[in-house]
C-alpha cells in the first residue's frame, strides 16, 4: 500500500512494487528490458497501444537510470504523454492501469499526488515521483525465458499445422479422385468421416497438445483412405481391353494405349554368342559372361536367364540390368537435360527415380498411374519408362503419355515388355 494513500492498492500494483524493489538491485540496459517485454507482449496481455506508451516512457529515461541501485522513474506530465501518443486522457489512464496490473511498471506517488523529479549535475535522479520502470529490469530474464519457450512452442505448432494441412489435402484428393473415377469402396462414408473430423479442426491459437491429438486422428483416417484406395485401384492380370470372349487379344479399340514402336525399333544384340539372345528385356538380366559387342571378350556359353534384381536402396550403387544410367541419359537427352537441371547429377537409380517422380507431372502422367507403374514394373523400370515417354512425347512420337505408360504396364503383366530394345534402338538411331 502506498504511503500517500492517493491510489487504491490492488494485487497487481503490490506485485509491481515488489518487482520494482528487485529491479533496483539489478543493472539491466534499457533496450534489453523493453525489447524483452515486447517479445512476450501478447502472451502477458499487452496490446500495441500499451507498447506505444511504454516506448514513450522509455524514451525519456537515460542510461544511468537503469544502473544498479537506481530506478528509472518517469515524471512526464499527462499533457506531454497525450501529445506524444495521441491518446485522450481516459485512454492514457486505461493503458497506464493495464501496464501496472500486468506488472511491467509501478507507481511511485508523491505526498501531494503530483509527478515531479530532479537530477543532479551528472544527470542522476536525486528524487522523483511518477511511473517507475524498474519492474522491467527485474523481469527481463523472465520475459526472455518465456519468449524462448513460446518460440519453441510456435515451431512445434507450425510443424503440426503443416502436417495436418498436408494430410487433409491427401485425404481430400484421394476421396475426390475415387468418387470421380467410380472406384469401389466406402468413399461416401469416408467423406462423411472427413467432414466430421474437420468440424473439430483446432484453431490457430490452440496449443501443441490439441494439435497432436487431432493429427493422430486425421492420420488414422488417411490410413483408412489409402487402404481403401489401394484395394480399389488394383490392375487385373489381363486388362479387359486385351481379352475377347474367346480369349484372344484385341487392342484395336484402345487408341494410344499400347506402345506401337517397342517391337519395331532396332534391337542391338548385347552378347557375342553365336546363338541369338532369347530375351534382352529391362525386366530380366543375364548372368555374368555376356559381354557387349566391341569389348573383345571371348565367346562364352550363355547362362540361364534369371529375373532382374535391382538393388533399390538409398545407399546402393549396384545395377542389375544392361541398361545403365549413362545409356539411359544418352538415349533420352531431353530427360537427361531436365533431370540434371532439377535434380543435379544422376549418381544412381535412386536419383533417376526422384527425377522421374519430379518430371512425371510435366509429362502428363497422373500420380495414380505412376504408383501403379512402380508397383508393377518396379521403381527403376518405372523411372526408365518415364524417361523414355518424356523423350518420345517431346519428339511427337507419343500423343498420350498416360496411355503409353498403361500399355507398358499391361505388356509387363503378360511378360511381353522388351524395354531394352527401345533404349538400344534410340542409341542406334542417334549414332546413325
Amino acid at each position: 500500500m502506498t504511503q500517500s494513500g492517493w491510489r487504491k492498492p490492488t494485487p497487481g500494483l503490490l506485485q509491481a512494487e515488489r518487482f520494482a524493489e528487485v529491479g533496483e538491485h539489478l543493472s539491466t540496459p534499457k533496450s534489453q528490458a523493453i525489447v524483452a517485454v515486447k517479445k512476450v507482449a501478447a502472451a502477458i496481455g499487452l496490446k500495441s497501444q500499451d507498447l506505444l506508451l511504454l516506448d514513450t516512457f522509455g524514451a525519456v529515461t537515460q542510461p544511468q537510470d537503469w544502473e544498479r541501485g537506481r530506478r528509472p522513474i518517469v515524471w512526464a506530465s499527462n499533457h506531454f504523454l497525450m501529445e506524444q501518443t495521441g491518446f485522450s486522457l481516459a485512454t492514457l489512464r486505461r493503458h497506464v492501469r493495464r501496464l501496472c496490473e500486468v506488472g511491467v511498471i509501478a507507481m511511485k506517488d508523491s505526498p501531494n499526488g503530483k509527478r515531479w523529479g530532479r537530477r543532479d549535475a551528472d544527470g542522476v535522479i536525486v528524487e522523483a515521483y511518477g511511473f517507475d520502470l524498474a519492474p522491467l529490469a527485474a523481469r527481463a530474464e523472465e520475459f526472455e525465458a518465456l519468449y524462448a519457450h513460446l518460440k519453441a512452442e510456435r515451431a512445434v505448432c507450425a510443424r503440426l499445422r503443416n502436417a495436418i494441412t498436408v494430410t487433409r489435402r491427401m485425404i481430400r484428393a484421394k476421396i475426390e479422385k475415387a468418387l470421380e473415377a467410380g472406384l469401389r469402396g466406402p468413399w461416401r462414408k469416408l467423406q462423411d468421416a472427413y467432414c466430421g473430423l474437420l468440424e473439430g479442426l483446432p484453431a490457430r491459437s490452440e496449443g501443441a497438445g490439441r494439435l497432436e491429438r487431432f493429427l493422430a486422428r486425421i492420420k488414422a483416417l488417411l490410413a483408412s483412405v489409402e487402404k481403401s484406395f489401394e484395394a480399389a485401384f488394383v490392375w487385373p492380370d489381363r486388362s479387359d481391353a486385351m481379352q475377347t470372349s474367346n480369349g484372344e487379344n484385341n487392342q484395336q479399340d484402345i487408341p494410344n494405349m499400347t506402345p506401337t514402336s517397342l517391337e519395331n525399333e532396332t534391337h542391338i544384340r548385347t552378347t557375342n554368342e553365336p546363338d541369338p539372345v532369347k530375351s534382352n528385356r529391362f525386366e530380366t538380366k543375364r548372368a555374368a559372361g555376356a559381354a557387349p559387342e566391341g569389348q573383345g571378350r571371348a565367346p562364352v556359353e550363355r547362362p540361364e536367364e534369371v529375373d532382374l534384381d535391382i538393388s533399390w536402396s538409398t545407399h546402393g550403387q549396384k545395377r542389375g540390368s544392361d541398361v545403365d544410367i549413362p545409356m539411359l541419359m544418352a538415349s533420352c537427352p531431353h530427360f537427361a537435360e531436365m533431370a540434371r537441371s532439377t535434380q543435379g547429377y544422376m549418381r544412381d537409380w535412386n536419383d533417376v527415380h526422384r527425377a522421374a517422380a519430379a518430371l512425371r507431372p510435366i509429362v502428363g502422367i497422373s500420380e495414380d498411374a505412376w504408383n501403379v507403374a512402380n508397383k508393377v514394373l518396379g521403381p527403376a523400370v518405372a523411372a526408365a519408362s518415364i524417361a523414355l515417354i518424356l523423350d518420345k512425347s517431346t519428339n511427337g512420337e507419343v500423343k498420350s503419355p498416360g496411355g503409353y505408360l498403361r500399355g507398358l504396364v499391361e505388356r509387363a503383366q503378360i511378360g511381353e515388355l522388351h524395354l531394352d530394345r527401345s533404349f538400344y534402338g534410340r542409341l542406334s538411331g542417334a549414332g546413325a
